[in-house]
């Protein structure tokens, strides 16, 4: 698969035109000319606001399916694309910030820390994020690193909220 990325111009109309880059594009967040993954977490915070209310049982189930098409569709959006985990898809960040907010505390102070961790994680990749980043390839590779780095935010935010 190739490296090089499209035309910002044309990127923009596959992306804006197509539901599956769409959708891999965090809804359009992803086109963000700079830190595309953060701008993908963002725009995932209003969708988590709106998950927040269910029952543990129901967003653990949003999440899983989330988690689950966001293989195909990250895998789909980057096939097409050519390149493998163009830095614009970001249904990943979308899983893995949900992953971090399993069971959080309410408040808008819990979404900032949830956030951060969350970002820190998915920047830093301490191992074993860093291993399966490099070797687990296609849309099971773009998905599994965040939805660790979500798992590792979920730990230090739970101990946070614990400890406080």
């Amino acid at each position: 698969m190739k490296n090089k990325k499209p035309p910002v111009a044309d990127l923009n109309r596959k992306v804006l035109t197509n539901p599956v880059h769409f959708l891999a594009f965090g809804f359009g967040s992803g086109l963000a000319p700079v830190a595309p993954g953060t701008f993908g977490t963002l725009a995932a915070i209003p969708l988590f606001l709106l998950m927040q209310p269910l029952s543990l049982p129901v967003y653990l189930f949003i999440t899983l399916l989330v988690s689950l098409v966001g293989i195909w569709i990250c895998g789909k959006s980057s096939e097409m694309l050519g390149v493998h985990d163009h830095s614009g898809i970001v249904w990943d960040e979308f899983a893995g910030y949900f992953v971090t907010m399993i069971a959080a505390p309410q408040g808008w102070i819990w979404v900032v820390i949830g956030f951060v961790l969350f970002r820190l994680f998915d920047i830093w990749k301490p191992w074993p994020i860093s291993v399966l980043d490099k070797k687990v390839h296609g849309g099971l590779g773009i998905m599994v690193d965040d939805i660790l780095a979500g798992f590792f935010a979920w730990v230090c935010l739970q101990l946070i909220a614990y400890f406080i």
